[in-house]
This record gives C-alpha cells, sequence and structure tokens, in this order.
C-alpha cells in the first residue's frame, strides 16, 4: 500500500461505502486530503449501493479503497503502519436499532470491539485527532427536551444506543489514560441522497414505487405522534468536517456534540412532504397509502438536538430546510432508480 502524497495530511475513514462516509470522503477529497477509505461491505443493505457511493470516489487521485473489517485487528494495525494517517473518521458499525433486537453480537462485535481496535491503534500511532460516530439513540428514555450533551444518558433502551453509549465512555477513558484527542458526534436521523435504505424515509419510497402501503409505526395516535430531528447529510459533513479541525484540549481532550436539525417535525408532517418532494420529481400527485402499526421496541418518542455546545466551538448549525433536503433525496432517488 503506499501512503499519502509528501506534504499532505492523511485522513482514515471508516465505513466509508456508508451512507455520511461516502459524502465525507467527498468533501475531504475537495478540502485537499488523502483520503484513506475502509469498508467491510457487508450486506446489511444493498452492496450494489454501497458500490455506487465508492464509483463516485474512485476516480480521484487522492482517493485511496482497502476492503477490511474493523474486528480484525491486525488488518487494523497494517492499515495505520502503511498509511500513517493524521487524523481519524471512524463512522463504521453496525446501524439500526430494530435490528439489534434481532442480532445483538453484530453490535457488539463491530461497535465496541471494532471500536476499540480503532482506538487503540490511534493511541499506538499518535493519530492527532479521532473523530467518531456516536448517535443520538444515546439519550435512549430522557424525555427533557432539547437533548443536551450534558443529560444522563443511563437509560438506555437499544442495545445499538448501549453500544454507542460504550463508545464514549472508552473513548472518555483513553482520552484520560493516554491523552488520544478524541471526539464523539451524536448524530440526529440523518437524510439524504444515497442515503440507507433500511432509514424510514427511505422505505416510504421504496413501498410507493412497488405499490406496497407504507408501515407507519406509531400506533396510529396522530396526537401523540412520533418526532424526529431530520438533518440533512451535508449540514452533517459541514459539523463533522468542521469538528475534525478542532480537537478537543484540556485535562482529558475528549468532547461530545450533538449534530442536528434542531427543528423535530412530526412524523406524519415528515410523511407530507415525502410525498410532496416526490411529486415534485415525478411531475404528479404523490399520496401513500398507510397503515399504522404499533411502536417498536427501542423507539423513543422523540429526538430534539441542542446543538449550542456545537455552534459555540465550530460556529456551525444545520441550516438546510426539511422541503429541500426531502426534494434533493426525491430527486436523486428518482434518477437513481430510474422510476417515472
Amino acid at each position: 500500500m503506499e501512503t499519502g502524497i509528501s506534504g499532505q495530511r492523511t485522513c482514515l475513514v471508516t465505513g466509508a461505502a456508508g451512507f455520511i462516509g461516502s459524502h465525507a470522503c467527498r468533501r475531504l477529497l475537495d478540502d485537499g486530503y488523502q483520503v484513506v477509505g475502509v469498508d467491510n461491505l457487508n450486506d446489511y443493505y444493498s452492496v450494489e449501493l454501497k458500490r455506487a457511493r465508492l464509483a463516485e470516489l474512485h476516480g480521484h487521485p487522492g482517493f485511496s479503497f482497502v476492503e477490511g473489517d474493523i474486528t480484525d485487528v491486525l488488518a487494523v494495525e497494517r492499515w495505520f503502519a502503511d498509511f500513517e494517517p493524521q487524523v481519524v473518521l471512524h463512522l463504521a458499525a453496525q446501524a439500526g436499532v430494530r435490528h439489534s433486537l434481532e442480532n445483538p453480537r453484530v453490535y457488539v462485535e463491530t461497535n465496541i470491539l471494532g471500536f476499540f481496535n480503532i482506538l487503540d491503534a490511534c493511541r499506538r500511532h499518535g493519530v492527532e485527532h479521532l473523530v467518531y460516530a456516536s448517535s443520538s439513540s444515546v439519550y435512549g428514555a430522557n424525555i427533557k427536551v432539547p437533548f443536551e450533551e450534558t443529560d444522563r444518558v443511563d437509560d438506555q433502551v437499544s442495545l445499538y444506543g448501549a453500544t454507542k453509549r460504550a463508545d464514549e465512555l472508552i473513548a472518555q477513558t483513553y482520552s484520560d489514560n493516554h491523552g488520544v484527542r478524541a471526539t464523539g458526534l451524536r448524530f440526529f436521523t440523518v437524510y439524504g441522497p444515497y442515503g440507507r435504505p433500511d432509514m424510514a424515509y427511505f422505505g416510504f419510497a421504496d413501498s410507493y414505487f412497488a405499490g406496497r402501503p407504507i408501515r407507519v409505526f406509531n400506533g396510529g395516535d396522530l396526537e401523540h405522534d412520533l418526532y424526529r430531528d431530520f438533518t440533512y447529510i451535508d449540514d452533517i459533513v459541514e459539523g463533522v468536517v468542521r469538528v475534525l479541525h478542532n480537537p478537543p484540549v484540556g485535562e482529558i481532550p475528549h468532547a461530545v456534540y450533538n449534530i442536528g436539525n434542531s427543528q423535530p417535525v412530526m412524523l406524519m408532517a415528515f410523511i407530507g412532504e415525502l410525498e410532496s418532494a416526490l411529486g415534485e420529481a415525478l411531475g404528479r400527485d404523490v399520496a401513500f397509502e398507510k397503515v399504522f402499526e404499533p411502536r417498536k421496541t427501542g423507539d423513543v418518542h422523540a429526538t430534539y438536538a441542542s446543538t449550542q455546545r456545537l455552534e459555540e466551538m465550530v460556529g456551525f448549525h444545520p441550516s438546510t430546510p426539511l422541503s429541500e433536503g426531502l426534494r434533493r433525496f426525491a430527486r436523486w432517488y428518482v434518477d437513481y432508480h430510474h422510476v417515472r
């Protein structure tokens, strides 16, 4: 393997074929980084979609890709030894709250053991800054809104959220014991082009074009509908890059930030916006047939990010309106899937 071009900074990005990872790689390349993307291309969802994301990156001379698994400690060591990254963006994880009920082992192996392998390699190789993906799921059963980084997060409602909270605690301990500079980012419901098919908005579009009703897991309780803080992918990436350039300082160089739009939307209102966006992309009226089902175990009533800490540190607040973000997603979806 070849290391980065002399004089250029190298960023190792795990989960490079993922939704946030592929967008972040593109932005880092545009900013002049040498980017080493790592992904195991697992089949949790469409591998074809993951390869399509990578195809957008492969033509860039600053991009290298390695297919590998973060749970393989020897492989992780090779990546760090061969590429010598100055900074690491760790986005690889087993995602999905509901799937963690069905296959818990992979969450522990990937999200905890895999995270530890990356964190320990950062320690041993003197990486300047590790930025890693946490999740709004760490807030668990918290009912106080907006969610703030200082809130207690002891009452977890999903194994996925518990693994992400474990990552934060492990990273903080490593920062305290070894001086590793690390920042965790609690992402709030990210959406946009090339998004994850297991996310609700993507599944709604799939169901519509397949002629199926959409499944709405709010129990049909429209008075107490679910609220979500939907955050457009470009806003997420802007926040990620700004944080990457601002490693934490102090006696314990570890920080955690929310990245969310801070404008939670009722699920039914979100569905209405998606219908409008798809209608605009198709040039016709779109209305989903809906089937209401009970809320799923692990679902929380509301997510709502306070981003004050992020704004104070890097001067950024997500700003893409939901209607605009969904229009971009809808145009991409129609073009990518060739549907009319």
